[in-house]
């Protein structure tokens, strides 16, 4: 059984110092692939991969992966099996209903600002119901994570397909929306800026916060945290809530950054938000996950897919390639080298 000790939350010292810094061999690991997957895009594209436009652009697509794969990461915090599965479908629902009821009162043309925040609204309001959906079926209802958010995914596709009788729903140009979404302030997305205070917000309260003691003591050791009288069902009801807005958030940045809705946008992502979490280090068995190495994980997958948008490589071979590296992670998840290393010592 892991020891409580090693999912504790550490002082702002311990986490900044350059000793512990250096430790962090998951961290360490990260930044590495990062100046790998840079060096050789500048080496096999040229340095038109690393010019203004090309930076800014990758650090917009950033965020709607990035903030499916902070929900899946929460999920899997809470251990018990737990995953959110659900999380792109319940982002394209939500830009979609939002689509359709804000402009009942609210004109995109005659008051775009007031239809940008309705919108956002709007995507956030069913955000959170399809949040409070998952959190209650796995919660109250006892569901095995993963069999519930694949339901409710599906459901929340349908519904999105059902609404828009399976088109594509355009928004047009409006211009507090697209700022929102590709616009970059001092030379950064304001997109960007948005994903890292909400990783950033999470994070400090996984780490500090008496309810990020609470679901990593969950994750690690369910029993110790139902002796402990935690309230275990209300942890997990507020973490897939959680999970649900970020979703919602997504669906935002998405209509913001296409001015494009469509109920299977996106497909792959549950398939690459697993991959990132996964890549960061965060246990399956939950207990353990950093908000750091997500964001590491989430820039490298973007440098990779990016570089392979500028080599021109199939779609199809990009979503393999995803695959094959989410099975090699949770192969080299299991392996334990240190022991296997001593042994053969």
């Amino acid at each position: 059984m892991r020891s409580w000790r090693t999912s504790q939350p550490e002082s702002f010292e311990q986490m900044f110092s350059i000793k512990h810094v250096l430790a962090d061999r998951q961290l360490n690991f990260l930044v590495v692939v990062n100046v790998l997957v840079m060096a050789t895009a500048i080496a096999w594209v040229g340095t038109q991969f690393v010019n203004t436009y090309s930076l800014q652009s990758m650090a917009a697509q950033v965020p709607e992966l990035g903030l499916l794969a902070i929900g899946v990461m929460l999920a899997m915090i809470s251990g018990n099996g737990g995953i959110d599965l659900s999380g792109i479908a319940l982002a394209n629902l939500s830009g979609i209903v939002a689509a359709l009821v804000v402009p009942f009162w609210a004109s995109s043309d005659d008051a775009p600002l007031i239809y940008t925040v309705s919108f956002g609204t709007v995507a956030l309001g069913v955000g959170l119901v399809g949040g409070l959906i998952n959190g209650l079926l796995i919660s109250r209802a006892g569901l095995t994570p993963i069999i519930a958010t694949l339901g409710t995914g599906l459901a929340f596709t349908g519904l999105g397909v059902v609404l828009t009788n399976g088109s594509a729903l355009k928004l047009g140009y409006i211009e507090p929306l697209d700022t929102f979404g590709n616009a970059p302030v001092f030379g950064v997305p304001i997109c960007f800026s948005v994903f890292i205070a909400i990783a950033a917000l999470i994070g400090v309260g996984l780490r500090f916060s008496p309810f990020g003691v609470r679901l990593y003591l969950l994750g690690s050791n369910a029993k110790a945290a139902r002796y402990a009288g935690f309230a275990s069902r209300r942890i997990l009801l507020v973490t897939y809530t959680v999970c649900g807005l970020l979703a919602s958030v997504a669906g935002f940045i998405i209509a913001a950054r296409i001015s494009s809705l469509k109920w299977d946008y996106g497909s792959s992502y549950v398939l690459i938000a697993i991959l990132i979490v996964v890549m960061a280090g965060v246990r399956p068995d939950g207990g353990y996950g950093r908000i750091i190495c997500v964001v590491l994980s989430a820039t490298a997958l973007q440098l990779l897919s990016s570089m392979f948008n500028f080599l021109d490589i199939s779609n199809f071979f990009r979503d393999c390639a995803w695959g094959l590296l989410l099975l090699i992670f949770l192969a080299v998840s299991r392996i334990d080298l240190g022991g296997w290393l001593s042994r053969r010592t």
